[in-house]
């Protein structure tokens, strides 16, 4: 199986626990097209993943440029393969954002940087200094998008209990038409040369992180704006899946 393959199949598994991820990504993939205008720009993928972002902001955007950061060696292998079709319009960075991943990606400036269900990874001591940093690395202007779930609490009982079961039909419409699980995915890599060394380097990095705890939209804009940016908000909402944004003043 092609790493496009793969990365379709991604998609597909993706979408069916994220309910309208296409119109999601086409809500930052337009914000960052209007912070280009005809400029070219370089934007900065945060735990991009096997490449699903950054490949669309590649076909979408004339003139720009990507540098894709992520830990995992699984999906690091991945997203290089699949990229390798944009040449030096992407450039691959293995880096943890809890660590020093300045000094990895080694450039400033950037007049985007963009995450997609990834950040709810992090503890969220951790998310108030990463956004400061990539407050620092943005150029006056520049925008930061994250799209993922911010899960509703114990204040917001009856549109919880709606968002979840929004997601569960989601859900079992999508592996009714074939998509495949989120284990049956991961399964499906077995295949790829030197996977099991892979997995046993991600196993290493990973094993013994504890699970972090869900927060809500009010603590991710509070921390957007406590890490100095200008301008934050919410830019699309679907239920409890979110697009917000943060402008560097």
């Amino acid at each position: 199986m092609t790493a496009a393959d793969l990365v379709r199949h991604w998609d597909d598994q993706q979408a069916a626990y994220i309910a309208e991820r296409e119109q999601r990504f086409a809500v930052m993939v337009d914000m960052l097209r209007q912070v280009a205008g005809d400029e070219p720009m370089t934007v900065l993928d945060l735990a991009c993943g096997p490449g699903s972002l950054a490949a669309r902001v590649l076909d979408a955007v004339p003139n720009s440029r990507v540098v894709a950061v992520d830990y995992d060696p699984v999906l690091l292998d991945l997203a290089a393969e699949y990229l390798a079709p944009y040449g030096d319009r992407v450039r691959i960075v293995d880096a943890d954002l809890t660590g020093e991943w300045r000094g990895a990606v080694a450039e400033e400036g950037f007049a985007g940087a963009m995450s997609t269900t990834a950040l709810h990874w992090l503890w969220p001591a951790d998310l108030v200094r990463l956004f400061a940093e990539v407050a620092e690395v943005l150029r006056p202007g520049g925008v930061f998008l994250d799209g993922d779930h911010f899960r509703f609490d114990g204040r917001s009982p009856h549109i919880a209990r709606w968002a979840a079961d929004h997601d569960r039909r989601t859900q079992e419409e999508a592996f009714a038409a074939g998509a495949q699980t989120w284990d049956r995915w991961w399964g499906s890599l077995s295949e790829r040369p030197g996977h099991a060394e892979r997995v046993a380097e991600r196993d290493r990095r990973f094993t013994g992180r504890v699970a972090t705890p869900s927060t809500a939209i009010d603590f991710r804009l509070a921390a957007l704006s406590q890490a100095g940016f200008a301008e934050v908000g919410t830019a699309w909402q679907l239920y409890d899946d979110y697009v917000t944004y943060a402008v560097r003043g």
